[in-house]
């Protein structure tokens, strides 16, 4: 029998509110700058074969478990774990995964501002023509002058946090779905206005070659590589889509929604890595620059081209809109939980929890700077030391943290909510929510969720210990 359920947080107009929605959540600062870099450092059309056969043997089988648990329970994912293995004759200690999902979303929001912060500083910068003929010399030590300044960072740490609140305070209809009504579609936009100006440089076939030729020599080489950006990219694991799919229609195909989500989220990295290399290979610099790419090399490159300026604050407008549309999905899930536990207002639930992520969002602002010489978990001459103040190895307080919600919490809390989709809930359970009437195509889907999904996520979990 198909649930009756209505969540007390409102519900999506439309499916494709729920497509805007997953796909805000799941296009973040990574689309931007690492898909890109991870194509071409891995062989280009072959990591995108890769990556797209584990997007579609991994990441939607745990998308589509998230979202079917979610549109079931109807209520915030602890409660919806909670509820639905009780119906299932199963412990209710399965909401414990969702709890700890919800912990690692916080803990996220609370570096992922900080960083998306720099953002906001640089679309002052960039539109003020403060990178204007600059060198990478000057690039990166503008970046190192911002992460080297506390009250800075700081400033936009607590801007960004406001603005991640002020969209959840307002509930799912007013707040979430109005604002990424504008959000996704204006993304989308600055997308491809950036591929366009791309496309005037000289250099967007070097480019393509550049994101797309394929090298079958390297097939093989990044299939670690791109299972786990397969798993991260989605945003699951950490219960976000779990929420949003409580708010989805009963009507929507579960199964074709979560499929346009994989889509687009594809889309948009593939666009950005066309829209970005040429820019870069115009301006004379290197594609392969990793991470630096987005705050150092990048600056360098509209610096140095006609139009630079304009594109160049266009594009860190594009970055604040990602970072936007995935921090508000990282803090729904313990609003929703807070606010049915507590039967508090909507609007003190968020702000309590903003300041919360704010206060341990401050712990990464020093990492950068004053406090960078705090490490935890050193292992020394003398022993393991939990804290200690300028040792050798050991990580910042970013570091670890980053390292705990991205190598352990994650992947467990992903393993967690596969396993529970296909070896708790009832098989017909699964079968009314994906409506699948095809019982080849449900065997076949099932059989991922079950199986080849949790395989992944296990492989993700152990290479990421390893590193």
């Amino acid at each position: 029998m198909v649930s009756d359920k209505v969540s007390i947080h409102g519900a999506w107009a439309s499916r494709w509110v729920f497509i805007l929605a997953a796909t805000g959540s799941a296009v973040g600062l990574g689309n931007i700058w690492k898909f890109p870099y991870m194509t071409g450092m891995y062989g280009g059309g072959a990591f995108v074969i890769m990556y797209l056969v584990c997007i579609f043997l991994v990441g939607l089988p745990i998308m589509l478990a998230e979202t079917l648990i979610g549109r079931r329970g109807r209520q915030s994912p602890v409660h919806s774990l909670g509820a639905l293995a009780l119906e299932s004759g199963a412990s209710p200690r399965w909401s414990w995964a969702a709890l700890m999902g919800m912990v690692a979303a916080l803990l996220i929001l609370s570096f992922y501002s900080v960083i998306a912060g720099w953002s906001l500083d640089y679309i002052i910068a960039m539109g003020d023509g403060q990178f204007a003929g600059i060198s990478a010399e000057g690039a990166g030590a503008a970046f190192g002058a911002l992460t080297a300044d506390p009250w800075r960072l700081a400033l936009w740490h607590t801007l960004f946090m406001l603005l991640t609140g002020f969209v959840i305070a307002r509930g799912v209809v007013a707040g979430l779905e109005r604002s990424l009504r504008i959000m996704m579609p204006l993304l989308f936009i600055l997308l491809l206005v950036l591929l366009g100006y791309s496309m005037t440089t000289g250099h967007f076939m070097q480019g393509f070659h550049f994101l797309f030729d394929f090298q079958p020599d390297r097939l093989l080489e990044g299939v670690l590589a791109a299972l786990g950006h397969a798993f991260f990219t989605l945003s699951v694991g950490v219960g976000s889509i779990m929420a949003y799919g409580a708010y989805m229609p009963r009507r929507a195909s579960i199964g074709s929604t979560v499929l346009a989500v994989g889509i687009l989220d594809t889309l948009v990295a593939l666009t950005a890595g066309l829209a970005l290399f040429p820019i870069v290979f115009a301006a004379g610099m290197e594609p392969g620059a990793g991470p630096g790419l987005m705050f150092v090399t990048l600056p360098v490159a509209f610096g140095n081209i006609a139009f630079g300026q304009v594109m160049g604050t266009l594009f860190f407008v594009l970055v604040l809109v990602a970072a936007w549309t995935s921090s508000i999905s990282m803090l729904e899930p313990a609003v929703a939980y807070l606010v049915e536990r507590t039967q508090r207002r909507r609007r003190l639930v968020t702000s309590a929890l903003v300041l919360l992520c704010w206060l341990v969002g401050m712990g990464t602002v020093l990492s950068f700077n004053v406090g960078a010489e705090a490490k935890f978990f050193v292992f020394a001459a003398d022993g393991f030391h939990l804290f200690q103040w300028g040792a050798e190895g050991g990580r910042n307080f970013f570091d670890s943290i980053d390292y705990l919600t991205s190598r352990i919490l994650l992947p467990l809390g992903g393993l967690a909510f596969v396993l529970f989709a296909g070896w708790v809930l009832r098989r017909e359970a699964v079968r009314e929510e994906l409506a699948i009437d095809n019982p080849l195509l449900f065997g076949l889907v099932y059989w991922l969720i079950r199986v080849v999904a949790p395989l992944g996520i296990v492989v993700v979990f152990v290479a990421e210990l390893m590193k």
